[in-house]
């Protein structure tokens, strides 16, 4: 099966006009496929392949690094939500959740997931993107990032890519909220703390402006990063989240990188890897293998996300494991004297961590409402990132 393609193209150019039937069309395409499958490509004339590449040929060159240089940025005290997370520490939830392993049960054989052995043997580096909250009752989930010595290029490259992927991902997040019934902006409003201190409250609009409700004025991202209108708006912590593999010491067929799980944020997106691996899971139970072409960027449903609209779109299942196309392309990378790292750009978006995750709008009305009490999304966080041992110790 392959996943659909939508071209952001002409949502982007057509001023958001909610009552155009070609806006709407495609809106409740996406909505129905996120849905249906849980995962969605889209094209976005802001994100190309270059920028894609640059992104993880710097990340090639960091993992590449001594373990002892990596685990300098490590920061378990902040649940590493920040810096590195050194493969060995993260559990796949399937390995510790009852639940999930009865379900598991119930899949046919063709379908099940490969078993991992014990906890992912990948690395992970945690970059925030965007303002952090001035008041918030989760400083950990909203700290400040972490930079490597010896990469003057490490905050823009970052930055950059992540602020596009986040563009996408808002885009995205409208679309499928307009699909589904509700307001434009009923996802989006969510991944934004405005600062009661400031008196000025206001949303953010196409391209990341920000409107104020008291005077016109636009600010564009890069004012936003400089802080000069910090004081207003906020994002939530979103994070570049790219994961390191190396080939060349996991490289047998069979090897999990990725156990079977959810993630647990609002949406996620890719940018495309050069050695496949990524299995999903579809609602209908059926496992695909995808396949990300050139251009392209994955785009995956998140628990946030299941939350809001009360199971009508459920969390993505899926794992990154080494298959025979992986196996190929190493190979390939072999012979043309490339990184033998396996870098995913992936980057989660999330609600803001004092926003209340509930199911919104007509999505209220569901009979599977109650599963999905009104909860902040950062206590929410917190508490998955204790079952897959990312809630690290405090220091005192």
């Amino acid at each position: 099966m392959e996943l659909l393609v939508v071209d952001l193209s002409p949502y982007l150019n057509l001023e958001r006009d909610i009552f155009n039937p070609q806006l709407k069309s495609v809106c409740s395409e996406v909505s129905r496929t996120l849905k249906e499958t849980g995962a969605l490509l889209v094209k976005d004339p802001r994100c190309s392949a270059e920028d894609n590449d640059r992104f993880i040929d710097m990340m090639e060159n960091y993992f590449d690094k001594p373990k002892e240089f990596k685990c300098l940025q490590e920061r378990s005290h902040l649940h590493y939500q920040v810096g590195v997370t050194p493969e060995g520490v993260e559990v796949p939830r399937s390995l510790v959740d009852e639940e999930m392993q009865e379900k598991l049960k119930a899949i046919p054989k063709e379908f099940q997931p490969f078993t991992p052995k014990g906890p992912d043997p990948k690395w992970r580096y945690m970059w925030r993107v965007g303002p952090r909250p001035l008041d918030t009752r989760f400083q950990e989930l909203n700290s400040e990032p972490v930079i490597p010595e010896g990469f003057p290029e490490w905050k823009e490259t970052m930055d950059s890519w992540g602020y596009k992927m986040i563009a996408a991902i808002e885009a995205v997040a409208e679309m499928a909220a307009i699909g589904f019934g509700l307001e434009r902006d009923a996802f989006t409003s969510l991944m934004k703390q405005i600062d009661s201190k400031s008196g000025l409250k206001g949303i953010f609009i196409r391209s990341g402006y920000f409107m104020l409700s008291k005077k016109s004025c636009k600010v564009c991202r890069f004012c936003y990063i400089l802080k000069s209108h910090v004081a207003f708006a906020l994002e939530g912590p979103h994070l570049l989240a790219p994961t390191g593999s190396d080939l060349k010491q996991h490289c047998q067929e069979g090897t999990v990188f990725a156990g079977y799980h959810y993630d647990l944020n609002f949406l996620t997106i890719h940018g495309r890897s050069k050695f496949p691996g990524l299995n999903i899971w579809l609602r209908n139970g059926q496992k695909v293998e995808v396949k990300v072409p050139v251009g392209c960027l994955l785009i995956q449903t998140g628990k946030q996300l299941e939350w809001l609209t009360a199971g009508e779109c459920l969390a993505g299942m899926h794992e990154v494991v080494v298959t025979n196309r992986t196996t190929d392309a190493i190979e390939l990378a072999r012979k043309q004297n490339r990184s033998l790292w396996r870098v995913s750009s992936t980057l989660f978006a999330h609600m803001a961590s004092d926003a209340v995750l509930k199911p919104l709008g007509h999505f209220a009305e569901s009979e599977l409402s109650s599963k999905y009490p009104p909860m902040c999304a950062g206590e929410y966080v917190e508490l998955e990132l204790a079952v897959i041992n990312l809630k690290g110790k405090k220091e005192h």
